[in-house]
């Protein structure tokens, strides 16, 4: 595993649209959302513009390369719970550059998240995968523990 040179991990600008868009493609991707399943641009762009509404509780930090490339995303919400006091953080979307991978931009922007959670006075950050996502699950049984819950959903 080489490892790549400091990162700088720091949330979204408006100005990292365009770098933002490739990395936020290839995770839609790699959940098959692409082509003729890919998301309407209207979520693309609803979620791009809560980034930047300080009344939403949506987040973005990115890993930037010291060429200023974005090497990764990740995305966090805050929600309230009915077992704590502190505000709860939910990690929605995590993703690395394929050429980045393996080199610890994952694992910098979950520990991006930690901070973010900790400045906001919260405690908790969970987050789910799929259970083919053996890269990834290889990184967070190194950053957080399986809690054992299996999660249900359905469209409404």
């Amino acid at each position: 595993m080489s490892s790549l040179p400091p990162l700088c991990i720091r949330p979204v600008r408006r100005s990292d649209r365009a770098a933002w868009q490739p990395l936020w493609d290839g995770y839609n991707a790699f959940y098959g959302r692409a082509g003729e399943t890919a998301l309407p641009a209207a979520i693309t762009e609803a979620t791009w513009s809560r980034f930047f509404d300080p009344y939403e509780p949506v987040h973005a930090l990115v890993a930037e390369a010291a060429d200023g490339a974005l090497l990764g995303l990740v995305h966090y919400l805050f929600h309230r719970s009915t077992t704590r006091i502190e505000p709860t953080c939910y990690l929605q979307d995590l993703f690395t550059a394929p050429d980045a991978r393996g080199r610890g931009v994952g694992r910098a922007l979950i520990e991006g998240v930690y901070v973010a959670v900790r400045d906001a006075g919260g405690r908790r950050v969970y987050w789910q995968t799929h259970t083919t996502n053996a890269a990834g699950r290889a990184l967070y049984e190194q950053v957080a523990r399986h809690e054992g819950f299996i999660i249900y959903g359905t469209e409404v």
